[in-house]
């Protein structure tokens, strides 16, 4: 399971059927990174990497497919059955879909994330530190710092506060 892997921090914990796809050269786990049950992480060319940052713990079930590069800050939360891909075909109508070229962007979890079960996150994003994504989103576009945000399509629903936090209420 742990064969060829490019770096794994102290205190790591994969729990049983973890899968280190096809290039595990390319994945680099921090301290304290929880993998659940049933994860999957693949960097799928040799370009391709993987970063999971310290303390964080990836969710039962959830696949993380790199082709340009899948990056996850520490102290983050990613429930089950989420799946972060950076990469489609294109869809072009006069050629086979499986014969076109792929296209892909990089993605950036900053840290102290939250995403909520079954999120997917798309080619080319970046979520901002200390931001939340609701269960079942698909995040297509950037989420600032601290947001909250949830839906399909993806939709700002408000911003995480400190805990004494004045706020004004128009009556």
């Amino acid at each position: 399971m742990l064969r060829g892997i490019g770096s794994a921090g102290e205190g790591l914990y994969l729990e049983r059927n973890v899968r280190l796809l096809r290039h595990p050269q390319n994945v680099d786990l921090g301290s304290w990174v929880i993998v659940k049950e049933g994860a999957r992480l693949c960097p799928a060319n040799r370009q391709a990497r993987i970063r999971i940052g310290d303390w964080t713990t990836i969710g039962y079930h959830t696949y993380v497919f790199a082709t340009a590069g899948v990056e996850i800050g520490a102290n983050c939360l990613i429930a089950p059955f989420c799946y972060l891909v950076d990469s489609n075909h294109g869809v072009r109508r006069d050629q086979l879909i499986r014969e076109q070229p792929m296209s892909a962007s990089p993605i950036v979890i900053e840290e102290d994330v939250w995403l909520g079960a079954g999120v997917t996150v798309l080619k080319g994003v970046k979520i901002g530190r200390g931001a939340v994504v609701g269960a079942g989103s698909v995040v297509s576009t950037d989420v600032p710092a601290y947001a909250i945000a949830s839906g399909n399509p993806l939709q700002i629903t408000g911003e995480r506060r400190f805990k004494d936090a004045i706020i004004d209420v128009e009556s």
